[in-house]
This record gives structure tokens, C-alpha cells and sequence, in this order.
């Protein structure tokens, strides 16, 4: 049997468990792992000493450099950040290579779909947990309720990245267990869904008030917020007659109350550059306030979760220039690490409303997954074990499909739910009349 290689691009927390799933299956399928990092001691830290897979420093902006690796592999799976998967892409499409990334397809990596399909390749886009796993187990259901005569008239569909309650214990009821960027820039650009047959818009600075809750069987309550455009999801799962479709993201409740006082204060804009060699975080709130011209009023909850952060210190920054998001970002790392033995978790409920034989139904499938410890996170499994799965079957040849894809398709959910689920990712559901 010919040895094959599989390369990934970037080392960082979300790759762990995708490295560990690819080196445990490939001496059974003679399979060769790449793990391309610009930091070597992190790529070396998630490789080990096993024969099956290499660790590589790499510059991945350096096209030659990146075009002799991946034209050494037979498939490439990118976590690197977003803005770096089209130059991947477009050495992957020169040199032949399949392609699995876990974030978004936008509009560049759509441009590349004629020259995908004429190829022969497969490049397989949202392909980890949020976008990922939420595509493929609602679509599993839509197509499950079409297929018996269901006519859905709602979609919800919550995913929260969280912290475990057993390692929950600050006030943010919070800790970060994927790209820190990430947490201070969620919701930036607004949401848009459908609700009761009315396009609704809600702009950023608004996403955090008044947040409705969603019941969690064994977990209570969770605040929502309404995630992006859910509108082209829609249009993604041919659900545009229903009436209401909303994709969300799941915090703790409090977590909202304090984070919109972090919005109204402009605490994280990344636009304007502030001298932090003598500026101190109470000026900087302080600042803040006068610049948005608020009121300091927060509630006593409010005052708490910021004070924990470190925002009404008289210490000096001492960063140089950054902008607020950046001051914001060094606070979050700092004050919402995960330690050691923390574990964090990982909520998805899908809750649907059908009409089936003239009756009304409703179904809820929910997933839980919890961490291990703050290096094999239910963040690095949710996000790693979709791609590591999807991987393998692509190379056994059991999904072959051509072009430019997200798992919405039978022939790539199908077997690869079922492969999560024996890696321990399962759904429960329950049906309401």
C-alpha cells in the first residue's frame, strides 16, 4: 500500500486533537503526518516522538516555501487564521491537493470553485464545530423531518463554546478556550435572522441587551444572541419558507449583561492607536466613558465582572501602541485562561417546530461535550475530530465528491456523524407534540 501524506498547517489549540486522531490512525493506513507551524516547538509539542508524523517550521507567506510542502501531500488541512486560507488554497489548486479548512467560505474561496471542480479536487470549507457540526447534524434533520412529510415552520440552532461548571469561577462565568481575537471581535459585524415571517437586523451595539434564554436539560439557563447573517443559512438548508430561522451563539447570562457594558464603553475598537507606556486601565476606562458619553451607572454586576478584568487598576498598560481591542484582548488572556485541570464545554441545541400529517411537532437535539483539560478541550475536539474524520474518508476513498463543499451533503455527514459518535460526540433528542 502507498504511503500517503497528510499536511496541516498551524499547531495551535484548536489542532490538538485533530494531530492525535490523524497520528493514531495512520500506521493502520500508512499514512504520513505533516504539522507546519511557525513556532517549531509548538508544532514539536503536538507531534511527539512517533514515527508517523513530522513537525515543520514554516513561513507560510513564503510561496515557495508553502508550494514544495503541500505539493508533498495528498491532502492539507488548514487552521491557520482565516485570512490565510486563500493563499492555501491557491498553492493547493496549483499543486493538486485536496483542501479542508474549519472556517468560513468567503467570497475568495468561492471564486475558486470552477477551478476546484475542473481539477478533480475537493476542497471541503466549514468543516469543524460552528460552522461544522452544526451543518451537518441540522441537516441530517431537516432532511430526516422532509423525507417523512414535515413541513418545518421554525429553525433555532445555538452553539456556545463555554466553560465547564465544575471549572467555572469567576464572574464572567467564562474562559477562553479558542482564538482570543475571536472572543473580542464576536458580533462586530451585527446579526440579521428571521423571526415569525419578519427580517430582523440588530446592530452590534445592540446584540448584547435583553437576551432571551434557552433551557439546557441538566445545565439550566443559557443567554442567546443572534450569530451573523443566519439568512444565507437559510438559503443554505433551502429552509426560506420558514417562518423563523435563527442561528445563535450560547453565553451564560451574565456573561451578556457585562459584555454589553464592554461594547458601550468602545472597548473594542481596533481602529484607534493609544500611547499605554504611561496610560493607566482605570484611564483608559475612564477615557472611555467620556469619549462614549455614558454615564458611568453599571450595575454592581457590571462593576464586578470589569473590575475582575483589571479595568479599574492604576497600573500602567506599559504595551505600547495598541487600540482598545488589543488593551482588551491582553486582559481576557490574562484574567480568562483556562488552568490546567479546567475543563471547558461545548452546547448545541437544535430545537425545530414541523407540521407533520396536519399536527404540530417539535424536536430539540442537543450535544455536550466536555473538555479533558485545558490542552485536549472540548474546543480542540469539536473543531479537530470533524476535520481529522473527514481526512481519513476522503483518503479511503469513501467520500468522493469534487469541488467547492460544506457538509451539508448525506455523502459527507452521514459518515462522518457516525464517526463522531464513536469518538463520543452524540446527539440526544427528544420530540414534543
Amino acid at each position: 500500500m502507498q504511503m500517503k501524506t497528510v499536511l496541516i498547517f498551524g499547531a495551535g489549540k484548536s489542532a490538538t486533537c485533530l494531530i492525535d486522531y490523524l497520528i493514531a490512525q495512520a500506521p493502520a493506513n500508512n499514512w504520513h503526518i505533516l504539522v507546519a507551524d511557525q513556532n517549531m516547538e509548538q508544532a514539536a509539542g503536538k507531534v511527539g516522538n512517533v514515527s508517523q508524523a513530522t513537525a515543520l517550521a514554516v513561513n507560510i507567506t513564503d510561496a515557495a516555501e508553502r508550494s514544495r510542502l503541500i505539493a508533498r501531500a495528498d491532502i492539507v488541512v488548514s487552521m491557520l487564521p482565516p485570512h490565510l486560507h486563500l493563499l492555501v488554497a491557491e498553492s493547493c489548486l496549483s499543486e493538486g491537493t485536496h483542501l479542508l479548512t474549519a472556517s468560513y467560505a468567503d467570497e475568495k474561496i468561492r471564486g475558486l470553485a470552477e477551478d476546484v471542480k475542473k481539477k478533480g479536487l475537493l476542497f471541503l470549507c466549514e468543516m469543524g464545530l460552528d460552522p461544522g457540526i452544526d451543518h451537518m447534524s441540522a441537516m441530517q434533520l431537516v432532511h430526516r423531518i422532509q423525507s417523512q412529510g414535515g413541513n418545518i415552520r421554525s429553525f433555532h440552532s445555538h452553539c456556545g463554546g463555554l466553560v465547564a461548571p465544575e471549572s467555572d469561577n469567576n464572574p464572567w462565568h467564562y474562559k477562553i478556550s479558542w482564538n482570543p481575537r475571536n472572543v473580542v471581535m464576536a458580533g462586530k459585524s451585527g446579526a440579521v435572522y428571521k423571526q415569525s415571517g419578519a427580517i430582523i437586523t440588530t446592530p452590534y451595539e445592540k446584540l448584547f441587551l435583553n437576551n432571551p434564554n434557552v433551557s439546557i436539560p441538566g445545565y439550566g439557563s443559557y443567554a442567546w444572541y443572534p450569530n451573523r447573517d443566519s439568512l444565507a443559512y437559510a438559503n443554505l438548508y433551502a429552509l426560506n419558507s420558514t417562518a423563523t430561522f435563527i442561528r445563535t451563539t450560547l453565553r451564560h447570562p451574565d456573561f451578556c449583561k457585562g459584555w454589553s457594558r464592554i461594547v458601550a464603553l468602545g472597548l473594542t475598537d481596533d481602529t484607534l492607536l493609544l500611547d499605554t507606556d504611561t496610560l493607566t486601565y482605570a484611564e483608559l476606562t475612564r477615557r472611555q466613558y467620556l469619549k462614549q458619553r455614558i454615564a458611568p451607572k453599571e450595575t454592581a454586576l457590571q462593576k464586578n465582572m470589569l473590575s475582575f478584568l483589571g479595568l479599574y487598576e492604576e497600573q500602567v498598560i506599559g504595551r505600547g501602541q495598541q487600540t482598545a481591542a488589543e488593551i482588551l484582548q491582553h486582559l481576557l488572556e490574562t484574567k480568562l485562561t483556562l488552568r490546567e485541570d479546567d475543563r471547558d464545554m461545548i452546547i448545541m441545541l437544535h430545537e425545530l417546530a414541523y407540521q407533520q400529517d396536519a399536527k404540530p411537532l417539535k424536536i430539540s437535539s442537543c450535544l455536550i461535550v466536555k473538555g479533558d483539560n485545558h490542552l485536549r478541550t472540548a474546543m480542540a475536539k469539536t473543531v479537530g475530530l470533524p476535520l481529522g474524520i473527514a481526512a481519513a474518508l476522503i483518503l479511503q476513498n469513501k467520500i468522493r465528491l469534487t469541488g467547492l463543499h460544506l457538509p451539508t451533503l448525506p455523502e459527507i455527514y452521514a459518515p462522518v456523524l457516525k464517526a463522531l459518535e464513536r469518538e463520543g460526540i452524540r446527539f440526544t433528542e427528544e420530540t414534543q407534540q
